[in-house]
């Protein structure tokens, strides 16, 4: 048990195989961690100690996926359709650097879950005061929820678009998939990675065919992922360029990576801590290529079919829909991009569900049984969705996805900011302190997210 509650402290023998003592005092941590995260999933997933890197890198796969979902989520689908349609494959080289700039904040919260024992939620709850502890938690809670809206009303859509059900009666469906998180978690952490990850697969699967039958012109499509200095002399384009960056990095991510990656039994050592960062890093580093794969896809296909037909007012995820079939010749490809929305819902409030738990637990240091806390974040949810719905109909559900986005804006810096202080500090990290060219690095993400969320806010109420 004492292994187990270990933090990062400098080894006091030059042994790697050494268990790291844990000594607040000395670890630069006011406080031994309270509890676990996550606990009914922690340290749950064996590692071999022996076999292939490859073997050991399968069995640390899988958390770096169910962050990966969050960059593709119905929140994200808007603003790629409204790019490609209106500017063709130019800001695919947005998609490109706001994906490289999740890269490097997701390895950074990884490896604080594997080096201090704790998730984000929890540094919090040590570093800060009470009060600037209970204003983060608001915070936290009202972009998940803001998440949480975006993935109901994006199933809801695909399930309207598919089966025709009504958009009311399919945001109160996507409740049932609290049932499906406490199935797979009792049966083990393994299986609810399976799900995402074959949810991921589909969504691949469905943008390859549609990217085959969409045809785009490969040459435009390589010089997308070059920046131009248009980007930033067009305000259109620019307006919707920093919707692109500012919504991409999900702040709910940065408290579940931290605390989904201790789910592994790495060893509590510094050999075993640095393997872990490894692996935990090659984990989320190619997830989230999955994620430039379909966000690119989305911007791709709008380009190709809809901006090279002179449609450059398609923004709306059911207007893309119903003009898929006739313009591609197929009614199979609206049937495929409603699968892949349904999917990309469905993942998502998986995952949304999961970091509420989490951030619940490590602000708060409040346990409450998992389907409760669950079924409060999609009340939280759906409850407005339901109003909404029910009042204004499906346009009032697109202004509601518009309005996650901005409150999502609002939250990323408070959470961006503490995971670069906490990794930066030595006493807090150890010998796994971020090196100085990856602190200049990731202070430079979090002042550029800080500067174009403020940008994108502007715009949204004053512009």
């Amino acid at each position: 048990m004492h292994d187990e509650l270990a933090v990062a402290t400098p080894p006091v023998t030059t042994n790697p195989t050494a268990p790291i003592e844990n000594n607040p005092k000395e670890s630069g941590w006011r406080r031994e961690r309270d509890a676990v995260s996550l606990p009914e999933s922690f340290r749950t997933v064996r590692i071999p100690k022996n076999g292939s890197i490859f073997r050991k890198f399968l069995a640390f796969a899988g958390p770096g996926y169910m962050v990966a979902v969050g960059y593709m989520d119905p929140g994200n689908w808007a603003t790629d359709l409204a790019g490609g349609s209106q500017f063709g494959y130019t800001l695919l080289s947005v998609i490109l650097i706001s994906n490289l700039m999740a890269i490097v904040l997701q390895a950074l919260s990884g490896k604080l879950g594997i080096v201090t024992g704790r998730d984000l939620a929890q540094a919090c709850r040590d570093h800060y005061s009470n009060p600037v502890n209970f204003g983060l938690w608001i915070l936290c809670e009202l972009a998940i929820a803001a998440c949480d809206l975006a993935e109901v009303i994006g199933a809801a859509i695909a399930l309207n678009l598919l089966f025709n059900i009504p958009i009311l009666y399919g945001v109160i469906l996507t409740a049932l998939d609290v049932l499906i998180i406490l199935f797979l978690q009792n049966k083990g952490f393994r299986y609810l990675e399976a799900l995402v990850i074959a949810l991921i697969a589909t969504i691949g699967l469905c943008f390859a065919f549609e990217l085959i039958w969409s045809t785009p012109e490969m040459g435009g499509v390589l010089r997308g992922f070059v920046p131009t200095a248009e980007i930033v002399k067009n305000p259109e384009m620019l307006y919707i360029a920093i919707g692109i960056l500012g919504a991409t990095v999900m702040p709910h991510n940065l408290y579940l990576h931290s605390s989904i990656v201790q789910t592994r039994q790495f060893e509590q050592t510094a050999l075993g801590k640095r393997q872990a960062i490894r692996f935990s890093t090659w984990d989320s580093t190619i997830a989230l290529f999955f994620a430039l794969f379909i966000n690119a896809s989305i911007l791709i296909i709008a380009a190709a079919v809809f901006h090279t037909a002179g449609r450059t007012d398609v923004a709306e995820i059911g207007q893309a829909y119903h003009l898929l079939a006739p313009m591609l010749g197929t009614s199979l490809a609206a049937i495929l991009f409603g699968v892949a929305l349904l999917a990309s819902g469905q993942n998502s409030t998986l995952t949304g569900t999961l970091a509420g738990q989490i951030v619940m637990e490590g602000f708060l240091n409040i346990r409450l049984a998992p389907w409760l806390r669950r079924l409060i974040t999609r009340m939280i949810a759906i409850i407005p969705a339901v109003i909404v719905t029910a009042m204004y109909g499906e346009r009032g559900t697109m202004d509601l996805l518009i309005l996650s986005q901005v409150i999502l804006s609002l939250q990323l810096s408070f959470a961006v900011v503490p995971l670069v202080q906490f990794t930066s500090n030595k006493k807090k990290m150890g010998q796994f302190v971020n090196p100085m060219w990856l602190n200049i690095l990731a202070w430079f993400i979090a002042v550029v997210i800080m500067g174009l969320n403020l940008y994108l806010l502007y715009r949204t109420f004053w512009g």
